[in-house]
């Protein structure tokens, strides 16, 4: 790309070049790939050149520039792989932590195995920009918020989230190969509610099966508690033609809409077993979300057949 007129690229490429190493940390960390952390850097690169145009304002801390620049490149990426998980590439590496230095993070690039990135890939693109850029690089929460679009009391909410998500956090988890098994027993339940298969619906419920509904939910007429697979079964039985399917903080799940606006997420929490006797894959809880500030603040993509949602709340 030609450089903009009146630029001084010689002396703005050093610059960024003094930045790279530190920038490319930061990018790999959010995104887990190497190549899509450089590829997010020359984005930046190219972002800087152009701001550098003929009667822009000079740029104070272009520390802080690029970062915020490679962060929201970043963001780009992963709601892109949300919405289209098929994105997500093979190439996987461990990260950089934040060390002063360009040699401190070649020397530390390797300390990060890939169950953390695995972890981190169950978080959502925001909560995974608030935990990273915080409590990985010190980047504060006032510069955090604006690359997020969220109050800085709302990113060290999500930062907050994250890290509790991440102690706890497991391998084994659903995006180590189970998400498959859930979306079977979600569809399956959907489909046989929708056709009325009362003895289907048994067979993937769980025998304590619960299904929640939060107070706007309700008040739309749904029970505010259903207890039992019995009592699930005849409440579903019928019910689920105006049901579509969903991807609900990368878990399988469902919405209703109305006249194109989504009214309902269904949240399932289905419960996988070691084989069939011990009752195999069944649905154990459903919450049904209607309350409109939180359906706001969600995170929603669409694929054809297919919403994606993510709770980028922090009261999620």
């Amino acid at each position: 790309m030609s450089r903009p007129a009146g630029v001084d690229e010689p002396g703005l490429a050093r610059r960024f070049e003094a930045e790279r190493p530190r920038l490319t940390a930061v990018a790999q960390r959010l995104l887990g790939s190497r190549s899509d952390a450089e590829d997010a850097v020359q984005e930046a690169w190219v972002r800087l050149q152009r701001s550098e145009g003929p009667g822009a304002d000079p740029i104070a801390n272009l520390g802080g520039w690029l970062t915020t620049v490679t962060s929201r490149v970043c963001l780009d990426v992963l709601r892109a792989r949300r919405s289209r998980p098929e994105l997500l590439s093979d190439e996987v590496h461990p990260v950089a932590t934040a060390e002063a230095g360009p040699e401190a993070y070649a020397v530390v690039a390797d300390s990060v195995g890939t169950a953390l990135l695995v972890v981190l890939d169950a978080l959502g693109p925001a909560e995974r920009l608030a935990f990273v850029l915080h409590d990985v690089f010190a980047v504060p929460f006032e510069e955090i918020g604006p690359v997020i679009d969220r109050s800085p009391t709302a990113a060290r909410q999500l930062a907050s989230r994250a890290r509790r998500r991440v102690q706890s956090g497991s391998p084994a988890g659903p995006t180590a190969g189970n998400r498959g098994r859930r979306r079977e027993v979600v569809d399956a339940f959907l489909a046989a509610s929708k056709e009325g298969r009362f003895a289907d619906l048994l067979a993937v419920l769980d025998p304590d099966a619960v299904v929640r509904s939060d107070a706007a939910a309700a008040a739309m007429g749904s029970e505010p508690e259903i207890r039992g697979a019995d009592a699930v079964a005849r409440a579903y039985k019928g019910r689920a033609r105006a049901i579509a399917p969903a991807l609900v903080d990368g878990l399988p799940g469902a919405v209703w809409r109305h006249r194109g606006e989504i009214k309902v997420v269904f949240v399932f929490e289905v419960a996988l077993g070691l084989d069939e006797e011990d009752g195999g894959d069944r649905v154990r809880e459903l919450l049904l979300v209607a309350d409109p500030e939180r359906l706001a603040r969600a995170e929603v993509t669409h694929e054809p057949g297919l919403t994606v949602i993510w709770w980028d709340d922090p009261e999620d």
